[in-house]
């Protein structure tokens, strides 16, 4: 995992740290470590910011007086990984919708109507995010919430099917309607059903966009002005490669992206599109997929994805 990434980062430190190099050998390391991001699925703009940040580092302080280069650049690094990963900016949505059904208690009492929490999905197809949304049922029930599917992908075929699946596997009620149908009308149903029943969280699929398919991306503005979600996750395969940059920017720019889940982790051998996604979307990533099973779904720690590359 992150092999790739991992090693880009520690061959440049060594190389700086075992040997007497020259302002112009100096630039050149740098510029091959950018090459070096780049071709690991970091976005070119994340990777010329983080070798700007080292090359001030190194080449506006006389480094041959510190006694451990590879400590100041590791911490330089660090620095920049946490800023670019948002590491501040944390977004626990167990405890958000926890917090949501104490209020939500408290204005029972004062004749107020049930809110349930609501999460939009976007994401293109493949990237994992019909199964993403049932690992999140899985992990909001193991937590005592009642979580309520929502299919308003009503254009690929098999996509309803497929997530009544999962709600019959996990035991979690969905909302449909025929392939076909207006899939933001299938999400203010799907909310009134929550309100009326007092359902925590309502967890809203949708059509993965294709290439330049404007119709389908109105459909997404569309469901989000209808179902007016209070978090807008945009779900990204971390082997997508170049495409991630295209697919998170459209994304952000026509419907908004409040968080990320990054899927397929486990085999992903590079590691940059973390800090692509982050960057993108300016928005932290909330969870990370690294297997099949429903409990293959864990919040993502910045801590522990800088010491993977680093060390």
């Amino acid at each position: 995992m992150f092999d790739r990434l991992k090693k880009a980062f520690s061959e440049f430190i060594k190389t700086i740290s075992e040997k007497e190099l020259s302002e112009k050998d100096l630039r050149k390391e740098i510029r091959r470590l950018e090459l070096m991001l780049i071709s690991n699925d970091v976005a070119v703009e994340v990777a010329r910011n983080i070798t700007k940040t080292i090359s001030g580092e190194l080449l506006g302080t006389r480094v041959r007086r510190f006694t451990d280069i590879s400590m100041l650049i590791k911490q330089v690094l660090e620095q920049k990984l946490r800023e670019f990963l948002l590491a501040d900016k944390k977004i626990d949505l167990i405890a958000i919708t926890k917090e949501r059904r104490r209020a939500n208690v408290d204005e029972l009492r004062k004749g107020n109507e049930w809110r349930p929490y609501v999460v939009l999905f976007l994401g293109p197809n493949g990237s994992g995010k019909t199964t993403t949304i049932a690992k999140l049922a899985y992990l909001a029930k193991k937590n005592d919430l009642s979580p309520v599917l929502v299919a308003s992908d009503t254009f690929r075929a098999g996509a309803i099917e497929q997530l009544e699946k999962h709600a019959k596997n996990i035991g979690v009620p969905i909302i449909k309607r025929p392939y076909g149908s207006d899939p933001a009308s299938v999400a203010y149903d799907a909310i009134s059903h929550a309100k009326a029943r007092k359902k925590d969280l309502v967890l809203i699929d949708t059509a993965g966009r294709l290439g330049t398919n404007v119709d389908l991306m109105e459909e997404m503005k569309k469901i989000a002005r209808v179902s007016k979600p209070d978090l807008k996750i945009l779900v990204a395969d971390a082997l997508s490669g170049n495409d991630l940059v295209i697919q998170a920017r459209e994304f952000n720019e026509n419907v908004g992206v409040d968080g990320n889940i990054l899927t397929k982790v486990d085999a992903d051998v590079k590691g940059g599109a973390a800090l692509t996604l982050t960057y993108i979307t300016n928005a932290p990533i909330l969870y990370i997929g690294i297997g099949q099973k429903y409990s293959d779904l864990i919040p993502f720690d910045s801590n522990w994805f800088i010491k993977k590359i680093l060390g």
